[in-house]
């Protein structure tokens, strides 16, 4: 009898790295019981998002809170017995006076932490896999594109159908799904670290980014140009909301329909100055209570398009 293939582990973690008198540093973690040097990363928790789980994770390991930055792509290998393990990365910056401030004490996981440049830390990692992620990372810093702003484009969460409901299209509420969906999405949004929240006036897009505001704090600014009921095929309206918004170079949320959904997509690469690629149509191909984020760099004259990636709801 040939034996179930076993579900990969899942696990996500960062390059978490730091600027000191111009240089890059970057953090490894000596390990206590595994005796060895990584990156920081864990285990995906029962209803968590990759994203939340890389924050989670980062923060219990090594004290620190972070905003993930542009993603730096997957290693695969197999555990001692043979089961696979997927771990996805991030960048994540660390502002060098609250690392110079931050204490460590040892613990059963981690022996301690350790900033080394760039040539060093690789050197000093155990595992080639990490290498492969900081060389990405690298790739980074030699373009001028490590520090990035996020645009996460989240579709809103199940709905009412159209013909279950008796009132204008733009009243229709979430279902229960909606709403565990909208809630399983919050904190894996909220490790981009938004700095503004928009969404389409419809009571569905509204009650979908109501998780993501709890979590982060932030007010909600409903508009009417990302609506369903103001969508034209020019998408002239939508273009204008968008170079808005990545104009002020501020992380941002725009909670919107799947008609609208391409439009955003299309007018953030466009302003990126990126091809619209099979990568970023798929991205924009949204199901319900999906979310989509774009990376532009920050420092670079014009905010190229870095990155891009797609994360669906943890719920079942």
């Amino acid at each position: 009898m040939t034996p179930t293939p076993q579900a990969p582990v899942r696990a996500a973690g960062a390059v978490l790295w730091k600027i000191v008198d111009g240089k890059v540093r970057v953090l490894v973690v000596h390990r206590t019981q595994h005796k060895d040097v990584s990156l920081p990363k864990g285990k995906v928790d029962p209803g968590e998002t990759l994203p939340h789980t890389a924050v989670r994770e980062i923060a219990e390991e090594t004290g620190f809170s972070v905003v993930l930055g542009a993603p730096l792509g997957t290693v695969e290998y197999r555990l001692p017995g043979g089961r696979p393990k997927t771990v996805h990365y991030w960048s994540a910056e660390v502002d060098p006076g609250a690392a110079e401030r931050h204490t460590y004490e040892a613990n059963g996981e981690i022996r301690a932490l350790e900033w080394l440049p760039l040539a060093k830390a690789e050197k000093k990692l155990t595992y080639e896999h990490d290498v492969d992620v900081l060389d990405r990372f690298a790739e980074q810093v030699e373009a001028g594109r490590a520090r990035t702003f996020p645009l996460v484009v989240l579709r809103h969460g199940k709905a009412m159908p159209p013909e279950q409901w008796d009132g204008p299209d733009a009243t229709r509420p979430l279902l229960h799904r909606g709403l565990e969906q909208s809630a399983s999405v919050a904190g894996g949004v909220a490790a981009y670290g938004p700095e503004v929240l928009v969404t389409s006036v419809a009571a569905r897009c509204v009650a979908t980014i109501a998780p993501t505001a709890a979590a982060t704090g932030l007010p909600v600014k409903e508009v009417r140009s990302i609506s369903q009921d103001a969508y034209r095929a020019d998408g002239e309206r939508v273009r204008a909301q968008v170079a808005k918004r990545l104009d002020r170079r501020r992380g941002t949320v725009l909670c919107s329909h799947g008609p609208v959904i391409p439009q955003i997509i299309e007018a953030a690469a466009e302003y990126g100055g990126a091809h619209l690629t099979p990568e970023l149509r798929r991205s924009a191909a949204l199901s319900t209570g999906d979310f989509t984020v774009l990376h532009f760099s920050r420092d670079t004259e014009r905010p190229w398009l870095v990155a891009v990636e797609s994360h669906r709801p943890a719920v079942d």
